[in-house]
């Protein structure tokens, strides 16, 4: 009888989490499965970015990608050797809004974030509202293009 309780408050509790991750994103079930696996994708980016995992990268990356950032813009194999090198160490992305659409066979995702990152030795936090633009080739995503924009932190991205 006292597992039956606890299994019961186990599963109470976690539909109590997961609708209280709903109410405070409640876009967070309108999307479709394509946009859903944008989505992701993009959070598995910002991940591979702070594991500085190129390997990954690499692949997701579209040979002709293109990344603005503060300082300049530069392509894919640039990009690879900044993250590899630690000339910019994306340590953590915290993702507060994010939205997205599909147009055929792209996708723009926007992402409103606080970058924790070390730049050319220095740690810095900075808001940021991130574009992604995404092309479905064949079964994959590839990232064709990611533009940082400095925001202030009540910059709110409309859906």
């Amino acid at each position: 009888m006292k597992t039956l309780i606890m299994s019961l408050i186990a599963v109470a509790s976690f539909q109590y989490s997961f609708a209280q991750e709903n109410k405070t994103n409640p876009a967070a079930t309108s999307y479709t499965a394509a946009e859903q696996e944008v989505i992701q994708l993009s959070k598995d980016k910002w991940q591979w970015m702070a594991d500085k995992n190129v390997d990954k990268l690499k692949l997701l990356f579209d040979n002709k990608s293109k990344f603005v950032h503060m300082s300049g813009t530069w392509k894919k194999d640039e990009e690879l050797d900044i993250i590899k090198t630690g000339r910019i160490w994306y340590k953590n992305a915290k993702v507060h809004d994010v939205a997205v659409e599909l147009f055929g066979k792209t996708a723009i995702l926007w992402n409103r974030i606080t970058l924790e990152a070390i730049v050319r030795g220095s740690e810095v936090v900075t808001e940021f509202t991130v574009t992604e633009t995404y092309q479905k080739q064949g079964k994959e995503w590839k990232l064709l293009a990611l533009t940082f924009s400095s925001v202030r932190d009540t910059h709110q991205i409309q859906k």
